[in-house]
């Protein structure tokens, strides 16, 4: 029996062990293929609330539990990663399209966020502030009870376990909701790993499910921090009815991240680069290089460059064929891409590569005679599109590189590295890399964008995390009751 039989979550969501879900049952189909790989539960807004209220009744005990206790749970799961990797990266390759190597980058950065996430119950958290009165002042961080998770198909794992891991050991239960569409290895493989780890019932819940079971979440009166990772369209979304409810939203949105090329870049280099942050995952990831910013006077061989790398990469299922490219999510997506792509040409851009799919296999696309009009330039695409538009010196970048409303990761390549940190110091972006494309992560940085990306940097890094996913509170001591006049 593998780690993730089929058996054990057949038509069932995670909420004090497996059960039967309230919104009946879905199929989990492999993009690749076509092929029904299994069924999953779909939970309905009742579960979401009878989940919500064990969870903060877990929640008071866990809070409590000792910090090496907690601690201990988080490595046993970074451990039971690595251990149980193979079967997890099975399910992400089938579930998302994802080729091997991106399967693997998967579980081992999972594993990372858990022992990351294990150093944190022992870490201060408070400080010792000064009074003018006869007392002690501390300011404390306490959890704040239960953490609503919302994560998308793209990087399902990572992008779960990046706010799970960190919640729970800050001593938080999690209420999590993975997309449908990829809910085995964004949800049910963290519910098997904390289940394995000792984590005690009732602190976890995996609730795959529609607009309704997150609408639920947000709304729910025992869930008073939802941390979202999705589009920005649906952050705005999450964003207005967590307003109305007073509770905090961390948003991590979209993006349509710059590199910029300046003209002393190594060509050969630059383009493996822009190829990579434009093409990894099929262009589906928030990160994606989205914009080429490339110096008119280097700009017909980067072009070159590209299409050529672009024209060579092969594409096919990345479950039985060495490709570098898998299929898009779903025929929606592919559609949006296409349409952008033809808008493009349509409006005078010219196709140096690619353009055209097979089934959910679009080939890797690169675009010159863009403008800043250009749908593919202007919108965030997700998708494998690499649309390039030349400048013609420094204030020029600046100007294309800010004339968007995204700010989430920057590349800038260039010899000159003084020269490129202070051009990055006129661009607003969560994220810089120089000498890089935009695709990069850790499980030790903060992580965020700005702009309509996100509300910086809310995961990642003790000092994001414990932000995050604790509240501050103002405690006094005093050796005897105070005196008062009245």
């Amino acid at each position: 029996m593998s780690f993730l039989d089929r058996s054990t979550w057949h038509a069932a969501v995670y909420s004090d062990g497996w059960s039967k879900a309230g919104g009946g049952d879905a199929a989990v189909i492999e993009p690749a293929t076509g092929q029904e790989l299994g069924r999953i539960g779909i939970a309905d807004a009742e579960d979401v609330t009878r989940a919500a209220a064990r969870a903060r009744e877990a929640q008071r005990s866990w809070a409590a539990t000792p910090y090496e206790v907690r601690a201990a749970v988080l490595r046993r799961a970074g451990a039971l990663f690595e251990e149980h990797a193979a079967d997890i990266e099975w399910w992400i390759v089938r579930e998302t399209g994802s080729i091997p190597p991106k399967a693997g980058l998967e579980t081992h950065t999972a594993a990372q966020e858990c022992y990351e996430a294990a150093t944190l119950p022992s870490s201060s958290l408070g400080e010792i502030i000064p009074s003018a009165q006869p007392r002690l002042s501390l300011a404390r961080r306490r959890p704040v009870g239960v953490v609503g998770v919302i994560a998308p198909f793209n990087v399902p794992l990572i992008l779960s376990i990046r706010s799970v891991a960190p919640a729970l050991a800050l001593g938080n239960a999690v209420l999590l909701k993975p997309d449908p569409r990829t809910a085995v290895s964004g949800g049910f493989s963290v519910a098997a790993v904390f289940e394995e780890a000792g984590l005690p019932d009732g602190l976890l819940h995996v609730l795959p499910g529609g607009p309704d079971v997150g609408e639920a979440l947000v709304a729910d009166r025992n869930v008073p921090v939802i941390s979202f990772t999705g589009s920005t369209a649906a952050g705005r979304k999450v964003a207005a009815a967590a307003g109305r409810h007073l509770k905090r939203a961390h948003l991590e949105l979209g993006g349509n991240s710059a590199l910029i090329v300046l003209d002393d870049a190594d060509m050969d280099l630059a383009a493996s680069a822009g190829a990579w942050g434009s093409f990894l995952h099929q262009g589906q990831i928030c990160m994606t290089t989205g914009r080429h910013l490339v110096h008119e006077s280097v700009a017909e061989r980067y072009v070159e460059e590209l299409a050529g790398k672009a024209s060579h990469l092969p594409v096919g299922n990345p479950a039985t064929d060495e490709v570098a490219l898998g299929p898009i999510i779903d025929e929606s997506q592919r559609d949006k891409i296409h349409a952008l792509v033809t808008a493009s040409v349509e409006g005078g851009a010219t196709l140096a590569a690619g353009g055209t799919y097979e089934g959910l296999f679009y080939r890797p696309t690169v675009l010159t005679d863009v403008t800043a009009q250009t749908p593919a330039y202007a919108q965030e695409v997700f998708g494998p599109v690499a649309p390039v538009v030349r400048f013609g010196d420094l204030d020029e970048a600046v100007a294309l590189a800010c004339d968007t409303d995204y700010g989430l990761s920057l590349g800038i390549l260039s010899r000159d590295v003084m020269k490129a940190i202070a051009l990055a110091e006129r661009i607003p972006s969560g994220i810089v890399h120089i000498n890089d494309q935009t695709v990069n992560d850790e499980a030790v940085v903060p992580f965020g964008g700005v702009g309509i990306s996100g509300t910086g940097s809310r995961v990642g890094g003790a000092a994001a995390n414990i932000d995050a996913f604790t509240e501050t509170q103002w405690l006094t001591v005093r050796g005897g009751i105070a005196p008062y006049p009245f």
